[in-house]
């Protein structure tokens, strides 16, 4: 083939695939050696909406941690925060505190669902566009060419001996990689305290040590798994290739070789005619390219990410010799056996189990909404103490004691008081305390003990009510508890 704008050679170039050979010893092991992939640079639209996939994703991981938002004098001001000495989890307006775990758990599940159904309709697309793996691996890849040149490049470069240029480029490839690392770890610590301030600590070498730990951690990791590991991460590590099964259908989107267009394949001459043979030349781009190094001809695999830039490459191919885009492209089982019998079919993208994993995700939303616009913004628990049950004090009268801890979720200070309702002749009391009013500051959690005397000639398990009232805008808030006596 020629270079772009020329339509097609008196004979098209077939991309060699290099295969390492295998030894008589490889060939009895269980276990083959791995085949290091060198993937072509690829072009056309799916490798454009990676592009932007992967700048929109790494740009929301780097500078999430560098957003403010104002949530008043007495509350940290990062937009997205894990604060563990705080015991809080901050996200733009909404604060989630370790009794509220449910909220995390809510969002998994909405996640996982929606996974899920994603996967039901186009395979694995979170795969191919916005897993981290191929996130930070099609970054190392750029790099990597960048540095040392596309594929022809790189496989020559890898097969040579050693020498001053070799070592440069692998010197220079190595060191961008562990800055891209670096960079990744040094921004997963920023969402666990306040970024600008931990920014100075770390330059200073001031930062708490669990901080430099974490970082090279997730350097380590990130370094390991993006330049080195790669596609055998997908393949071998990763569970989901092997859970997908059972989200897929007949009628999921999977990217596809076309075989009833494509084949018989073979080589082609510019004038030949293309009568009794298909449209596929047999030039390997679609190999060439893909990152996980499989053949999209053989049919479903379990490696293939459905990136698609097996469908650029090839799309690439079929303009340069004249022929129609799609032979490999997004389809279905059942689209492909319509196809093969001489019919068309379309998509169908609701289905039973579409509809089912969509109806979950409404459930499993609306849930969480209706749980997040009721909580209230004041928590009460009371504990009643069991050891002793009561005291019988020397006037006939009995005394229960409590532990009272509330709660204040606002950005501001605020004053309750107390009262014991549903109690004949009950009297509160509140340990170190003459007043019956508590100050709790903003966001903040107050702990007192309360003492509840009442006759001593009652039932001897008495329900009735603590009740917290805010003394500034009024609200009330009620604890059910019990007031035991002598039988």
């Amino acid at each position: 083939m020629t270079s772009p704008g020329n339509s097609v050679t008196a004979d098209p170039v077939v991309e060699r695939v290099d295969v390492e050979p295998v030894n008589a010893a490889e060939k009895r092991s269980l276990y083959q050696k791995r085949r290091k992939i060198f993937p072509r640079k690829a072009r056309g639209r799916f490798r454009k909406l990676k592009w932007g996939v992967l700048a929109a994703t790494l740009g929301v991981y780097y500078l999430l941690p560098w957003l403010r938002w104002d949530r008043g004098p007495n509350a940290p001001d990062q937009a997205v925060l894990v604060d563990f000495p705080g015991q809080r989890f901050y996200f733009f307006f909404i604060e989630i505190w370790p009794q509220e775990i449910y909220f995390v758990t809510g969002l998994l599940i909405v996640a996982a669902l929606a996974l899920f159904l994603v996967t039901s309709i186009a395979g694995r697309v979170w795969c191919g566009y916005t897993c981290p793996q191929t996130v930070w691996t099609d970054l190392f890849i750029w790099v990597e060419r960048l540095i040392e040149g596309d594929r022809n490049a790189r496989l020559r470069l890898n097969d040579a001996p050693w020498s001053a240029q070799k070592l440069r480029k692998r010197i220079l490839k190595h060191a961008a990689w562990l800055v891209i690392a670096l960079c990744t770890g040094g921004a997963w610590v920023f969402y666990f305290a306040d970024a600008p301030t931990l920014a100075r600590q770390l330059v200073a070498f001031d930062a708490p040590l669990v901080s430099y730990i974490f970082i090279g951690l997730l350097t380590f990791t990130t370094y390991m798994l993006a330049g080195h590991a790669r596609e055998q991460v997908c393949t071998y590590m990763c569970p989901w290739p092997r859970i997908q099964g059972a989200m897929l259908d007949r009628h999921s989107l999977l990217v596809s070789y076309r075989a009833w267009r494509g084949e018989p394949r073979g080589s082609h001459k510019k004038g030949d005619s293309w009568e009794g043979r298909g449209d596929c030349i047999d030039c390997n781009s679609c190999v060439v390219v893909c990152p996980m190094g499989i053949d999209i001809r053989d049919g479903e695999q379990l490696e293939c990410i459905n990136c698609a830039l097996c469908i650029d490459a090839c799309d690439e191919v079929m303009d340069k010799v004249g022929r129609p885009r799609g032979l490999i492209a997004y389809d279905t089982v059942a689209g492909l056996e319509t196809r093969t019998a001489g019919a068309a079919s379309r998509p169908r993208f609701v289905r039973p189990r579409t509809i089912v994993y969509a109806l979950l995700i409404a459930v499993a939303g609306a849930i969480m909404l209706v749980a997040l616009l009721s909580r209230s913004d004041t928590d009460v628990t009371v504990l009643r103490d069991r050891n002793p049950l009561f005291v019988k004090l020397s006037d006939g009268n009995v005394r229960n004691g409590y532990t009272v801890k509330i709660l204040n979720k606002q950005n501001r200070p605020r004053t309750f008081s107390l009262s014991a309702d549903g109690l004949a002749g009950a009297g509160l009391s509140i340990v170190g305390d003459d007043d019956l009013s508590v100050a709790v500051d903003a966001d903040a959690l107050r702990s007192i003990r309360v003492y509840v005397t009442a006759p001593g000639d009652g039932a001897s398990v008495a329900d009735f009510s603590l009740t917290v009232s805010d003394v500034a805008d009024g609200a009330v808030y009620r604890h059910a508890t019990t007031f035991r006596r002598a039988r």
